[in-house]
């Protein structure tokens, strides 16, 4: 597959894996090329140089498909663009880059008709639609750590992108997508309420409560539930030699961490194992997924069948909420707009409101930084809201 078969139309193969390109522009004589020094690696050309970076990442799926598809879109867009590899890029080429990732042009050449469309179909692009600025700042940070790394490695001389203005970067909001207290109790008795007359109805009732229980006493994220398995628990005796249950999670970054098992966890784990013709407890190092499909097949599920289960339950949540009235509208949207990732900020902000030590949930979701788990006290933000509430007022 030669560039000229490209110019008018992406075509499915055009990725990392099967893109190839002439000598003019596969980026073995790349004006950005290093010289002089001895490489690290032995990639000769643009495409092979991505994959020795991405190889790093093989272990942890959703890194590896987010790394590759920014290389991927990048690699692209240089040689049918720009005409020129992604070797010879430069600061100026990364400004009208940025441009693009707002709005790809042609849009026949670059962005899908329909979404989830499969790799290797001919209708394959590189892009859903334009990128959002949030996503367009992770394209360049994505893009920025890949061409430090390949600096580090001497394939290129320089990374044009460390010229790009350093903004100063803004203090994170207090995260406000979570269920408060009220909204909680209605996602809980929607579960309670689910009809369990039959076989199936009784196993998703129970596979439902048991999501909602992990998630809300772990705080895991819904990729975490997907790709560990039950294996994970595990028991040790304290310094009081009291029995305690962990679970063991590899999670974002490729990085394991323990989260506690509480007894109430244990407790639901049992009761959903017991529903799956399973022993009550799990042992350790097995392989059952945690959480399985109906019917028994011990294999995982997918993110997005996950992400369908919680939504289903949000949205019935919040159809009994608008029956109420006028009164429970708010609510209800609230609950129509919560997604997979808001039970782990409903999980962090319960658990900072209820003076946990900060350090202690910070380990428990496995934040790199204290500060990113400061934005889930929201207790102090309401002592603050009382005092000025009484101590603030107009006095008309």
């Amino acid at each position: 597959m030669t560039l000229q078969t490209k110019l008018t139309v992406i075509p499915a193969v055009a990725t990392i894996d099967s893109i190839k390109l002439s000598a003019e522009f596969d980026g073995s004589n790349g004006v950005n090329r290093a010289t002089g020094n001895r490489p690290q690696i032995t990639a000769n050309t643009d495409a092979d140089a991505i994959k020795v970076w991405l190889a790093r990442y093989l272990d942890t799926k959703t890194t590896f498909d987010s790394y590759r598809k920014e290389a991927e879109r990048l690699l692209l867009w240089s040689v049918i663009e720009l005409r020129k590899p992604l070797s010879s890029l430069s600061h100026e080429d990364f400004l009208v880059y940025q441009r693009f990732l707002a709005d790809p042009q042609p849009t026949k050449r670059w962005i899908m008709i329909k979404r989830k469309v499969a790799r290797d179909d001919p209708k394959w692009r590189p892009f859903a639609g334009p990128l959002s600025p949030t996503s367009q700042r992770q394209a360049i940070v994505i893009l920025n750590g890949m061409f430090s790394w390949l600096v580090n490695a001497g394939y290129l001389a320089g990374n044009p992108l460390s010229l790009s203005r350093n903004r100063q970067r803004k203090a994170k909001p207090r995260v406000t997508r979570f269920l408060d207290e009220d909204l909680w109790k209605e996602v809980k008795l929607t579960i309670e309420s689910m009809s369990r007359e039959t076989n199936r109805e009784r196993e998703h009732y129970h596979r439902v409560r048991w999501l909602f229980s992990l998630l809300y006493i772990t705080g895991l994220r819904v990729s975490e539930v997907t790709q560990n398995t039950m294996g994970g628990f595990y028991s040790r005796k304290d310094k009081s030699s009291e029995s305690r249950w962990w679970l063991e999670i590899t999670g974002k970054g490729d990085k394991t961490r323990i989260v506690p098992a509480t007894n109430e966890l244990m407790l639901e784990l049992g009761r959903y194992r017991r529903e799956m013709g399973l022993s009550l407890n799990p042992i350790e190092g097995e392989t059952v997924p945690l959480l399985l499909p109906i019917g028994g097949k011990q294999r995982p599920m997918t993110r997005s069948a996950v992400h369908l289960i919680l939504k289903q339950i949000f949205n019935i949540t919040a159809k009994r909420l608008q029956e109420r009235g006028p009164d429970f509208i708010a609510q209800a949207a609230k609950l129509e707009a919560a997604s997979a990732h808001w039970m782990r900020h409903t999980a962090g902000s319960d658990m900072t409101s209820a003076d946990m030590d900060i350090r202690h949930v910070r380990d428990n979701l496995g934040h790199e930084s204290i500060a990113t788990t400061n934005n889930y006290l929201h207790s102090e933000d309401d002592k603050r809201h009382q005092d000025t509430e009484e101590h603030h007022r107009l006095n008309w």
